[in-house]
């Protein structure tokens, strides 16, 4: 249920990226290994066989979306046929493309005919997979290496599975595979087990918003540290979604990337609120809470991100309070002073009570997206968990 809420709070900065420029991950995409942010386990094992010129005929990518499986793809696909690298065995020992030579600036430039990238969610049936496997017979055009990178590949129907596993089983030396998607479960095993699987981590909180600072200052833009962080938690853990709302931020009038111009875009809450709201429902104050919820509505704010806000809040709390070690977990997700008002309210919470505030507010959560009244159960479970004020 929690994966739910994530997923469904996220709703509003999803629908806001289907719209906006996408300048900022294209112009800063990474052009090489060294360039990845926050995937340094991946980066050690393809350094190792890129400069070892052991790169495997299969790969699974896996992981959230955002995390930089295609651009790895990318990536790897001018390793294997930067020409650089075949004539100078001396930089062939770093492991990485030269992006200098014809191969790599086609590849980085989209028009590699050797590089062939298929989106699994519109060409799922085997007739595609058929297509591809008699791509994969003939011998690439200007490359040493035809690269097919299947993006989704989770959304293959079974029959195009099946036909795709001939293909892994007895590749072309020529044939260079990679295969990505979000969802490794729904990959048959038969598939993963003939590749190599490397996994793609979320990335922390600082780990995008030191990118986002530096896009910033290659930009120009003006940029506040608080309201790079509200980027940063709503883009959870995907650079690429994180880099996107940066760019529609900063196209706004002012060109400023303010915690107020967030708030206008995507209608989430500054924390400063969120850590009152969380703080009366700790306390039991009803009055306090009521009044906080009435006006994060009647400002425009989106209430279903303000509840995802708030049960996450509390939710660290609580566990924090049982689990004190879990601090090191929270520092990767949260900047410093977050950090430290999730520790002070650690210190108050009650076990019983707070596990039902917790629950009664995903309850909350999952009434709003089919109540044509969404406060209603979000001000229900703020009722139900808080005490009525003693009448003087």
């Amino acid at each position: 249920m929690l994966q739910r809420l994530r997923d469904a709070a996220r709703h509003s900065i999803v629908s806001a990226i289907h719209c906006m420029s996408a300048s900022s991950y294209r112009t800063y995409r990474p052009k090489n290994l060294a360039e990845l942010v926050g995937q340094e386990h991946i980066i050690t094992v393809l350094r190792n066989e890129a400069a070892a010129n052991k790169i495997a005929h299969a790969y699974l990518f896996y992981g959230p979306r955002g995390t930089g499986k295609t651009t790895t793809a990318r990536i790897l696909a001018k390793i294997v046929n930067c020409q650089k690298r075949a004539t100078d065995p001396l930089f062939a020992q770093q492991g990485e493309p030269c992006n200098e030579c014809s191969a790599c600036t086609t590849i980085d430039a989209g028009q590699a005919l050797d590089v062939i990238e298929i989106d699994a969610a519109s060409n799922r049936g085997i007739d595609e997979i058929r297509n591809l496997k008699e791509n994969v017979q003939t011998l690439p055009s200007s490359f040493s290496h035809k690269v097919f990178i299947i993006d989704e590949v989770h959304m293959l129907t079974p029959q195009a599975f099946n036909a795709l596993l001939k293909t892994l089983e007895e590749p072309p030396a020529h044939a260079v595979f990679i295969l990505a998607t979000t969802e490794f479960e729904k990959v048959p095993a038969t598939i993963s087990s003939r590749t190599q699987r490397l996994h793609f981590h979320k990335l922390t909180l600082q780990e995008i918003v030191a990118k986002l600072e530096r896009i910033g200052a290659m930009e120009n833009a003006v940029s506040e540290r608080p309201a790079l962080e509200m980027i940063a938690r709503l883009a959870d853990g995907g650079m690429r979604d994180a880099e996107s709302l940066f760019d529609q931020i900063a196209s706004l009038k002012d060109g400023r990337v303010t915690v107020a111009n967030v708030e206008r875009v995507v209608g989430k809450v500054d924390f400063n609120r969120i850590v009152d709201m969380a703080a009366a429902l700790i306390a039991g104050d009803r009055a306090r809470a009521l009044d906080i919820l009435y006006h994060v509505h009647n400002e425009g704010h989106n209430l279903f991100q303000f509840n995802k806000d708030i049960t996450e809040y509390i939710r660290r709390a609580l566990s924090l309070s049982l689990n004190p070690s879990l601090e090191q977990w929270f520092t990767k997700e949260l900047a410093q002073t977050e950090l430290e008002s999730i520790k002070k309210n650690a210190q108050l919470m009650d076990e019983k009570k707070h596990v039902k505030l917790v629950q009664d507010l995903i309850t909350a959560y999952m009434q709003m997206r089919y109540n044509p009244f969404p406060i209603v159960p979000f001000e229900v479970a703020i009722i139900e968990n808080t005490a009525e004020a003693k009448k003087k």
